[in-house]
């Protein structure tokens, strides 16, 4: 039997959100811009998903915009700002220095063509200071963007606080959210943001489809133009079933998955508890000092590659660290800015738990590691 703990990588599609999409795949399959009857309902599903999704952030229907994944919607919150007329190709922006590929690339790509960047470093324990957001603002700043919680090591980042200065100096504050949605409380207001990224594949939908929460007001530049769809913000035939899918998992995520945050808290602390019982204090977890999402675990196997550790064990599915860079070998971007030494970095894993992972998943999960590891290690 496999153990499943790599839900940061990509979550199961739930069944009761692949109940849904179903229907529309099939019987209800018209173009939802078609006046006729098999048009009609494709609109009506399209409605009620994003009223769905936004009911779970608490924002309004007309603030989502559905994109086809976190990827597009950073890349439409990122350079839609700057591509606008009044800020074409100018002005600065702020991230920080463990963000995303989804967030880094299209800034980095934005500085080639004239915007100014700076990147601001976080603590060893895996957080930003806001105080470093304050003093890296200038005249001419137009956006922040943070990540709410980092998808290697969980930490959840004060994205309030930063609000808070964000607004007083009027600047626009864009987080990632798509490591957060389903594992904590993500609410635009609470937070405080203007722009919040969500994809769908991260929890319990399909991929290729997300979304972005677009504060009432804030202009942003399309990326993709034709036809006006998503109120002219996002051309393309609409992504019916996948947008109904995309709201039914947020329906779920708004019922069901506050009451999955202390198991999976609970369970991600006896996985720790009982690697660190098999190894000893070598064993250490990175951001463990700081606010986590509760299903995120960061660890550092002592004397022996992470990559060989899960390669020697096929029966746990987990990650060297994202899933994205889980196939190279040399320290990511989030390593390098909590500051893991290359020895270190090298025997990291990321345990990331579900939803429905369940306390024997976790003991058996142990239990291979820790014969991987001996097997390894001779110890």
């Amino acid at each position: 039997m496999q153990i499943y703990l790599d839900n940061n990588a990509t979550t199961p599609v739930s069944q009761k959100v692949i109940s849904e999409l179903l229907p529309y795949l099939h019987t209800h399959f018209g173009n939802a811009s078609s006046t006729h009857n098999k048009g009609l309902p494709a609109q009506k599903a399209i409605d009620k998903a994003r009223k769905r999704v936004a009911n779970a952030i608490g924002a309004e229907p007309s603030e989502i915009v559905f994109t086809s994944g976190g990827s597009e919607s950073n890349n439409l919150a990122i350079k839609g700002v700057f591509f606008t007329p009044q800020n074409f190709c100018k002005g600065h922006l702020i991230i920080s220095s463990f963000e995303h590929a989804a967030v880094r690339e299209p800034a980095l790509y934005l500085e080639k063509v004239g915007v100014k960047i700076t990147i601001v470093s976080c603590s060893p324990m895996g957080l930003i200071d806001p105080n470093d957001i304050r003093k890296a603002i200038r005249t001419d700043t137009k956006l922040i963007s943070i990540m709410h919680a980092n998808n290697e090591i969980g930490t959840i980042q004060p994205i309030s606080e930063i609000a808070k200065i964000s607004r007083k100096n009027n600047i626009l504050l864009h987080t990632d959210a798509a490591q957060s949605v389903g594992k904590t409380d993500v609410h635009v207001d609470r937070m405080g943001v203007d722009l919040l990224t969500i994809a769908g594949h991260k929890l319990y939908a399909p991929k290729g489809i997300g979304a972005l929460y677009i504060r009432k007001g804030i202009q942003l530049n399309p990326l993709i133009q034709g036809v006006g769809h998503e109120q002219g913000r996002r051309a393309g035939t609409e992504n019916v079933a996948y947008q109904v899918a995309l709201g039914a998992a947020m329906e779920l995520v708004q019922t069901e998955g506050p009451s999955y945050f202390s198991q999976m808290k609970q369970y991600r602390d006896l996985l720790f508890s009982l690697l660190k019982r098999g190894i000893g204090d070598e064993l250490t977890q990175n951001g463990a000092m700081a606010p986590r999402l509760p299903n995120t675990l960061s660890v550092n196997f002592p004397n022996v590659s992470g990559a060989q550790l899960l390669q020697n064990c096929p029966a746990v599915c987990a990650s060297t660290s994202a899933a994205c860079h889980s196939r190279q070998t040399f320290r990511t971007n989030t390593q390098k800015a909590i500051g893991l030494s290359a020895k270190k970095a090298a025997g990291t894993v990321r345990f990331s738990l579900g939803w429905r992972t369940t306390e024997q998943e976790i003991r058996q999960a142990a239990a291979h590691l820790l014969t991987s590891y001996r097997d390894l290690t001779n110890a």
